[in-house]
């Protein structure tokens, strides 16, 4: 599906020969690492956005403005053009096709892995379908699709580690940083999806009507990305 860019919402142009720019970060993680990747690239954000109420926080260049939401809702945001540029892991452009969007960089930040991971001390499976517990439902199916297994897939929005000790499921899909959290639940990953990293993603109509505000973003990224 095409973006579409809002321009009524905020602008075309800020006097300054760039236009209007709004940036949607996905929350937490991802957040805490953009942050000082802006402003290595001389774009600060001019109000703290963790404790800030405002919805919408200026940058320190006019015409660039920074929203914070739900990591699932960043390609929602850009696709639709309430936001021309996105920060988000790959795992949910992946979950989402990443449809409407342009991936213009990999920023390397917010790294990790999509792991399956099931009990150490495997008890034996009463289910005839291996039952897989995860958020990411459509990459999870697609997974073991690949692999000519049939499997019932869960979709559960947390602790998902909690899953295979309730008897819920037999395995997990999650993703696993240092891995810590699973060996305190006696959980041991068994195969790697995929390696995640956050991504700079771009409305496709802003892409055209907004190229070179857009670009002169991702290039000030880029250059930050060589040192």
């Amino acid at each position: 599906m095409n973006g579409t860019a809002n321009h009524t919402a905020y602008g075309r142009n800020t006097g300054t020969g760039m236009e209007n720019l709004t940036l949607a970060v996905a929350k937490g993680r991802v957040l805490k690492e953009t942050l000082p990747l802006l402003e290595r690239a001389g774009i600060q954000v001019l109000e703290d956005p963790f404790t800030s109420r405002k919805l919408i926080l200026p940058t320190s260049l006019v015409h660039l403005s920074l929203v914070v939401v739900r990591s699932t809702d960043v390609p929602t945001y850009v696709r639709f053009g309430a936001a021309d540029l996105g920060v988000v892991g790959k795992d949910i452009l992946v979950e989402y096709d990443g449809a409407g969007l342009y991936e213009l960089l990999d920023l390397g930040i917010a790294r990790c892995r999509m792991a399956v991971a099931e009990p150490a001390m495997k008890p034996h499976s009463v289910h005839r379908r291996l039952r897989i517990a995860t958020k990411y439902t459509n990459t999870t199916r697609n997974f073991f699709a690949r692999r000519g297994l049939q499997a019932e897939v869960i979709k559960l929005y947390g602790s998902m580690e909690l899953a295979p000790l309730a008897g819920l499921a037999d395995q997990i899909v999650d993703l696993v940083d240092t891995g810590g959290t699973l060996r305190a639940n006696g959980l041991v990953e068994v195969e790697t999806i995929a390696h995640v990293s956050s991504r700079l993603v771009a409305n496709q109509a802003s892409m055209k009507l907004k190229d070179q505000s857009i670009m002169e973003i991702s290039e000030r990224l880029a250059d930050c990305l060589k040192v």
